[in-house]
C-alpha cells in the first residue's frame, strides 16, 4: 500500500469517526446504536493502523522521516488517547475532540502530499531512530489531549460545571506526556552522540525540544507550588503552543537551515 491509497483511507477513516460520533447521540439509549458508534470509531482508527503496517513494508522502512509521516502516526495515535480516557475516567467528550484534530492532520497530509521515498539517510540508520521519533509522537499525542482538556475544562469552570475529575484526567495526562518528553530528550542525546558525535549541539530543534521540556517542567513546579487549578488549565491550554513551535515552526526558522534535522523537513 503507498500514496496513492492514502485519500481513500483518510477519507474513510474520518467519515468512520464522524459517523461514529453522531451514533453516539442515539447511543445513549439504544445498545444497537451504541454498538455501531464503537465499531466505527474504532473502525476508522484500525483503518490507518493497517494503512501505517503496510506502508511501512512498502516503504522497507520506518514512515518516520517526514513531517507528514509524523502527521499520520499522530492522526492514528490521538484518537487512541480519548478512548482510553473515557474507559478509565469514564469521560466522554475528549474522544470527539481527539477525533477531531486526528481528521484535522489527515486533511493537511491531503493537502500536502508527500512524496513516496524509500531512502533513509545514514543518521537515521540508528537503533536509536524509532524509539526517539516514537516516544515524541506519544508524548506529543498526550499533551495535545491535556491542552484540549485544559482548554474544555475552562469552559466548563465559565459555565459552572467543572468536576475534579476532568481536572485531575488533564494533569494526569501532562504528568505522562512529560515522562515521555524526558525519554525523548535522553533517546535523542544517544542518537545524535551515535550520529554525529555529539550529545548536545545546541542545534536549533534540539534547542526547542529543550525549551518545550522545560515549559512543562515549569507546570510540575506550579503543581508542587499548590498554583490554583484556574492557572493550571491556562497553563496546559497554552503550553502545546510551544511544542507546536518545536514540530512545525522551527523548520521555518532561518537558523533551521542548516540543521542536521533537516531531513524531516
Amino acid at each position: 500500500m503507498t500514496l496513492v491509497d492514502f485519500p481513500a483511507i483518510a477519507i474513510s477513516a474520518a467519515a468512520c469517526w464522524g459517523l461514529g460520533s453522531l451514533l453516539q447521540i442515539p447511543a445513549r439509549k439504544l445498545k444497537p446504536a451504541s454498538i455501531a458508534s464503537w465499531l466505527l470509531m474504532f473502525g476508522g482508527t484500525g483503518l490507518l493502523i493497517w494503512f501505517l503496517a503496510s506502508y511501512w513494508i512498502a516503504l522497507e522502512r520506518p514512515p518516520l522521516r517526514t513531517l507528514g509521516e509524523t502527521r499520520l502516526w499522530y492522526a492514528t495515535l490521538i484518537p487512541i488517547v480519548g478512548f482510553l480516557v473515557e474507559y478509565r475516567w469514564s469521560i466522554r467528550w475528549l474522544k470527539y475532540y481527539c477525533m477531531g484534530l486526528a481528521a484535522l492532520f489527515l486533511g493537511i497530509n491531503l493537502m500536502h502530499p508527500d512524496v513516496f521515498q524509500k531512502a533513509l539517510m545514514p543518521a537515521l540508520q540508528s537503533v536509536w531512530f524509532i524509539p526517539h521519533v516514537v516516544v515524541y509522537l506519544v508524548a506529543y499525542v498526550l499533551l495535545a489531549a491535556s491542552s484540549v482538556a485544559g482548554w474544555h475544562n475552562l469552559w466548563l469552570r465559565f459555565r459552572s460545571k467543572s468536576t475534579p475529575v476532568s481536572e485531575s484526567m488533564s494533569h494526569y495526562l501532562a504528568l505522562l506526556g512529560f515522562v515521555l518528553l524526558t525519554f525523548g530528550l535522553v533517546f535523542g542525546a544517544l542518537w545524535a552522540k551515535e550520529a554525529w558525535g555529539h550529545y548536545w549541539t545546541w542545534d536549533p530543534k534540539e534547542t526547542w525540544a529543550f525549551i518545550s521540556w522545560l515549559a512543562y517542567l515549569g507546570y510540575l513546579h506550579l503543581v508542587a507550588r499548590k498554583t490554583n487549578v484556574t492557572t493550571l488549565q491556562w497553563y496546559l491550554g497554552l503550553a502545546f503552543l510551544v511544542l507546536l513551535v518545536c514540530w512545525f515552526g522551527v523548520n521555518y526558522l532561518p537558523s533551521a537551515q542548516n540543521s542536521v534535522h533537516t531531513y524531516s523537513g
